[in-house]
C-alpha cells in the first residue's frame, strides 16, 4: 500500500500542483478531506480547490519540486521546495513580477481507501510573505515564534 500511496501524493504534486489539473481533486483527495495550513489554516477539499488554483493563478509558473518522499503506514510524508514567479494578486497583494526565493515545507498526508483523508503541512510563510511583499524584508521575527 506504501507504493500506491506514494503515488497518490506525487500526482498530487505533479500533476495538480505542477500542472493545474484541479479536476483531479476530487480524485486524489477524499470526500471529507481536510488541510492544516499555517498560512491558510483548516479548510476541506473545495478550499484546497480554491487555494491550489489562486496560487497557480498568482504564480502561472509554479513548480513544487519533491526533495524525498516516504511513507509508514497509512502517511507519506514529503519534504518540497516551491518556486514561481509572482505575475497576478493574490490575497489583496499586487503582483511584484519576481521570482523570489525557493520556499521550502514538509507535509504529512494520512490516506485511506486511496485517496488523502487529510494534510499537516509545515512551510516557510515568512520568506514566503516577505517575498510577496506582505512583510517587509529584514522585519525581525520575535525569539520564540
Amino acid at each position: 500500500m506504501s507504493v500506491e500511496n506514494i503515488a497518490t501524493v506525487q500526482r498530487l504534486f505533479d500533476e495538480v500542483w505542477n500542472q493545474g489539473k484541479l479536476e483531479l481533486i476530487d480524485e486524489l483527495l477524499a470526500e471529507n478531506y481536510v488541510d492544516h495550513d499555517p498560512l491558510l489554516g483548516e479548510s476541506d477539499r473545495e478550499g484546497a480547490k480554491a487555494a491550489i488554483g489562486g496560487y497557480r493563478a498568482a504564480f502561472p509558473d509554479l513548480k513544487f519540486t519533491i526533495e524525498e518522499i516516504f511513507a509508514a503506514g497509512d502517511r507519506v510524508v514529503v519534504r518540497w521546495t516551491a518556486t514561481g514567479t509572482f505575475e497576478n494578486e493574490l490575497m489583496g497583494l499586487a503582483p511584484t513580477g519576481d521570482k523570489g526565493n525557493p520556499v521550502g515545507g514538509l507535509a504529512i498526508s494520512h490516506l485511506a481507501d486511496g485517496r488523502i483523508v487529510e494534510t499537516n503541512t509545515q512551510w516557510d510563510t515568512l520568506r514566503f510573505l516577505k517575498d510577496v511583499g506582505a512583510i517587509p524584508e529584514g522585519t525581525a521575527v520575535p525569539a520564540g515564534n
